[in-house]
């Protein structure tokens, strides 16, 4: 729901995984029309691809970032799964009923899906997991976020108010999850596709005790694909098809590999050697490259964003300087000039194309522009807050990615903030991926470049981002009215579609009044794809490709 942090990305819009469903590449007719298809040559159905880096976590309950969503959702499945279409399908769950005020949810679980080590999956595997997802001592950043408020008792167990026995989740025997919502939840069955929610088993999870997650040994998947070698630290790493997946039938796929390039030349030569299947492109790349046959551009639901922190800088805790720094940087040219990729600008949190309004008006349409790039009010904005700080001069430091595109948008950001705005000193620090997770984590930043793509198909996975005190937002930033307003569509108005989008778009303005971030680009990604690759689904939220139904080459 792309995904904490998916959302932190070391701008792997550039190197990461862009594909919808590609077509053509099938086998070459042979001479003779024929000759019984079962002669022709076997197309080895292996895909090679890069990732942007290495993958933090493998633990579905404390998973926060794009790659680590990603990979679980390759090795895992939950109840349900998204299909070519974007919605839920079978996935451990079969059927599911739902009470007359929607807070009771029944679920049938299949009696013919195994883990990897031959034990069945059950309705107490869900429940060990969603229990260690909100466990207090478990210290899982997304379990409390995605499941409080939504799963009865999940944020007063996650408080220590209540033993995590007390969470609104039973199993009623092997093959039925009982689930007790706090209140009706709209998306509730798409929330179920999502990695927090995935089961566990817990007699391999106790005995691999600190190691679990760390290693291919120390996994256990229940899902198509399983891991043949991969560490925490792993450079390069396989997916093989799971022999007991329910559903292994329709698993074409028999193995991929993946390798950590950061930089687009790097990866762009790999795929011209035909060592890897796909290459995202750099904005000097892609004029270079745009007439190729393999070229292709993918939209994205995420939004990327700068993030203030208001309790680091005493400056950045001054609405005036945060409205100036947001209005003070050319969008536009940053979008075209060193993204070139298809990504647009953002003047506002919830996407383009994402969700419709009641009436069948796009959200962002309906919201409309928020945070424009308007150097004239940043001025303004700026001598206000130089006179109410009293001084001449402010100092902040911007935490960025390290890769190649990150490092060129971390420098155009800083010379834009410090040519429009005089007496402004801005000072980068390029890390790694992980590691800004871990200065996120601890709040140890001033301005960072972060990003969302959505965790499920509601406005209200991008807007509780900002609830005063919430998991996510980790930059001290409060706002009573807005906390309410939203607070409110996940309760009082849940049932009430109309009034409740009327409070995600007032509560939107009040997020850009208090300038709590500065909206960028929404994400798009210029790629060479091979035609051999297909049934590639790109999702609308969650983990950004589902493998399942892909393959190598044309069925004939």
């Amino acid at each position: 729901m792309k995904k904490k942090y998916a959302w932190l990305l070391a701008l792997s819009l550039v190197l990461s995984m862009f594909l919808a469903a590609c077509s053509g590449g099938g086998d070459k007719e042979t001479a003779d029309d024929s000759k019984d298809t079962a002669d022709k040559p076997k197309v080895e159905q292996t895909l090679h691809f890069i990732n942007g880096d290495t993958i933090p976590s493998m633990d579905p309950g404390m998973v926060t970032d794009e790659y680590g969503i990603q990979f679980t959702a390759a090795i895992m499945e939950g109840l349900y799964r998204l299909d070519e279409s974007g919605k839920p399908t079978d996935g451990i769950a079969t059927k599911h009923e739902v009470s007359e005020d929607g807070k009771t949810w029944t679920f049938t679980l299949r009696e013919d899906a195994k883990w990897e080590n031959g034990d069945p999956v059950t309705a107490n595997d869900f429940v060990f997991a969603w229990r260690r997802a909100v466990d207090p001592n478990q210290g899982s950043e997304y379990g409390p976020y995605m499941m409080g408020g939504v799963i009865k008792n999940a944020t007063a167990v996650n408080k220590g108010e209540v033993p995590v026995d007390q969470l609104g989740v039973k199993a009623d025997g092997d093959f039925k999850l009982v689930v007790e919502l706090e209140n009706a939840t709209p998306y509730f069955e798409s929330l179920t596709t999502f990695p927090t929610f995935f089961p566990l088993n817990e007699k391999f999870v106790t005995e691999k005790g600190d190691t679990y997650a760390t290693s291919a040994d120390t996994l256990l998947s229940n899902g198509p694909f399983k891991f043949s070698n991969w560490t925490s630290t792993a450079q390069q790493w396989e997916l093989v098809k799971n022999p007991t997946y329910w559903d292994a039938k329709t698993v074409k796929l028999e193995k991929m590999t993946y390798v950590v390039v950061k930089e687009a030349q790097t990866a762009v030569d790999l795929y011209e050697k035909g060592e890897v299947d796909r290459a995202g492109l750099s904005s000097d790349l892609v004029d270079q490259y745009s007439t190729h046959d393999d070229y292709t551009v993918e939209p994205d639901n995420s939004v990327f964003y700068i993030k203030f922190n208001q309790t680091r800088n005493k400056a950045l805790a001054n609405t005036n300087v945060r409205n100036a720094l947001a209005r003070a940087f050319d969008k536009q040219a940053l979008v075209d000039e060193i993204l070139n990729n298809g990504s647009i600008v953002a003047n506002g949190l919830v996407p383009k194309d994402f969700v419709p309004t009641p009436d069948g008006k796009d959200f962002r349409e309906a919201s409309g522009d928020l945070m424009k790039y308007d150097l004239d009010e940043a001025k303004k904005y700026w001598e206000k807050a130089l006179a109410e700080l009293g001084t001449d001069s402010v100092e902040i430091e911007f935490l960025g990615g390290d890769n190649e595109v990150s490092k060129m948008m971390n420098q155009y950001l800083a010379n834009q903030w410090t040519t429009n705005l005089p007496g402004l000193k801005v000072t980068l620090k390029e890390v790694p991926f992980e590691q800004r997770l871990e200065l996120d984590t601890a709040m140890d930043y001033d301005m960072q470049f972060a990003g969302w793509g959505p965790d499920f198909l509601d406005p209200y996975t991008f807007m509780n981002l900002w609830l005063t005190g919430g998991g996510n937002n980790q930059m001290g930033y409060s706002n009573p009215e807005y906390d309410k307003l939203i607070n409110e569509t996940a309760t009082t108005l849940a049932l009430d579609p109309e009034k409740r989008f009327d409070n995600f778009l007032k509560a939107e303005k009040i997020l850009f009044k208090d300038a709590a971030i500065a909206p960028v680009y929404q994400r798009a990604g210029a790629l060479l794809v091979s035609p051999k690759v297909q049934g590639v689904f790109t999702n609308q939220f969650g983990a950004t490709y589902e493998y399942k139904w892909a393959s190598v080459g044309a069925e004939e």
